[in-house]
């Protein structure tokens, strides 16, 4: 453990050096590739950092918000795009931005700030009480453990990052917008991906990835039908990132299987908008709030257990993640 504090003091210490390096020396080198070649040691070192732990949650966080969120957000920064343009003021501001899955509101509602305090204390309390069901898992059928997977991991993502957006707006004393919109709710696919999982992941994907790839394949159909290789684009870049982030935690070759998942649900998600371009179809099939969401959830949570845990379930990364957390509960009780 006092190792992995090290670590994580040190791989901070160079992230934080060298985002102060493309605050200040970048912006003056012409944007499009000189810049992008200006900041390519950057997004070099990023891929390596997270290699520098052995627990998986150091591994894990450091490469969501280094390897996943910053080297997206410099590389469009490096063609005046993104989250980073225009150049936020400070430097402070700089780096939150860059590493962190935040985003500066434009136009802050007032709104009622007991409300996500206790949403953010009863995940807690739910959190607690999965881990304390972990002490029965020996007993539970492969089904039921998996849903106590699934469970534990979205609300450990929910609890992390709400603390960072609470640190963060403390920090820099301004209104940040939600990163997720209860996922749980979502009547389809679009709405989960597009509106309310990990917003800022597809906020960073659809400049970097869906936009392009729509303009290319303009040239050759419809834009109306353009719209379908940027969404199939989107999600096997993201599969891509899912498969290195992976690598981190196991350590081991890719399957390809989370590759799949994200193939998967980025045709059903195409397929989706398909029908929804046929109003008459949409008209005489619409699903009850209640069905589509069941579907919804259900879909993304048995394509889930199919492709997307198996490797963290061999390797048994997800019975360490469990482990470590309830190290952390032990501790601190």
């Amino acid at each position: 453990m006092e190792q992995e504090l090290k670590n994580l003091i040190n791989v901070w210490i160079s992230a934080v050096i060298s985002i102060s390096y493309c605050y200040y020396i970048s912006p003056r080198i012409k944007s499009g590739v000189p810049r992008l070649l200006s900041l390519c040691p950057v997004l070099a070192l990023f891929l390596v950092l997270p290699l520098c732990f052995s627990s998986v949650h150091l591994s894990l966080i450091t490469a969501f918000f280094l390897t996943w969120l910053a080297n997206f957000k410099l590389i469009l920064f490096s063609f005046d795009k993104g989250p980073l343009t225009p150049i936020p003021a400070s430097l402070s501001r700089f780096i939150c931005f860059t590493c962190f899955p935040i985003k500066a509101q434009q136009n802050p509602k007032s709104q009622n700030q007991h409300l996500p305090k206790m949403v953010f204390a009863i995940k807690v309390g739910i959190s607690g009480l999965v881990l304390h069901l972990y002490g029965y898992r020996k007993n539970m059928s492969p089904a039921l453990l998996l849903a106590l997977y699934f469970v534990h991991l979205y609300l450990e993502i929910e609890i992390i990052l709400s603390f960072v957006k609470y640190v963060v707006c403390f920090f820099l004393g301004c209104d940040l917008e939600p990163q997720s919109n209860k996922p749980y709710l979502a009547t389809s696919l679009q709405d989960f991906w597009g509106r309310r999982w990990n917003l800022m992941v597809p906020a960073i994907l659809r400049p970097a990835v869906y936009a392009p790839m729509r303009r290319v394949s303009e040239r050759g159909m419809s834009s109306g039908w353009a719209l379908f290789p940027g969404i199939l684009a989107a999600f096997i870049v993201s599969g891509l990132v899912h498969e290195l982030l992976f690598f981190y935690l196991t350590r081991e070759m890719p399957t390809w299987e989370v590759t799949l998942f994200f193939v998967l649900h980025g045709v059903c998600t195409a397929a989706e908008l398909a029908v929804k371009k046929k109003t008459m179809v949409i008209q005489r099939w619409q699903l009850s709030p209640v069905l589509s969401r069941l579907l919804t959830v259900g879909f993304v949570f048995v394509t889930g257990g199919w492709l997307f845990t198996p490797q963290l379930i061999r390797s048994g990364v997800l019975e360490r993640f469990t482990n470590e957390a309830l190290l952390v509960v032990d501790f601190f009780s």
